[in-house]
């Protein structure tokens, strides 16, 4: 059985599928952070340098590790030579 094929057997559970939903938001935020970091080129002992930090809180932070505020998410895109904007978004219903 392939990972596909395990991932969508297991999100034929309701639970499963609402604990898969609500990480979606965090899923998406690893990946911006990743995408980011790669698209300027830079490695994550670079980051940390550009953000006065330690490469291990880097780490944690693309691992999803830690809960960051909003003060470090800006600190990280400027870092990667990005900005931070933020939105609010209507709940999917059903």
């Amino acid at each position: 059985m392939s990972l596909q094929q395990l991932k969508e057997r297991a999100l034929q559970s309701g639970e499963v599928r609402r604990e898969y939903d609500a990480l979606a938001s965090e899923f998406a935020l690893i990946s911006q952070l990743l995408h980011m970091r790669k698209a300027a080129g830079l490695t994550q002992e670079q980051v940390a340098v550009l953000m006065h930090t330690k490469k291990s809180n880097i780490s944690r932070l693309e691992k999803g590790a830690v809960t960051p505020k909003v003060d470090t998410l800006q600190r990280y895109a400027k870092a990667c030579g990005y900005e931070l904007h933020m939105s609010f978004e209507p709940q999917a219903v059903g």
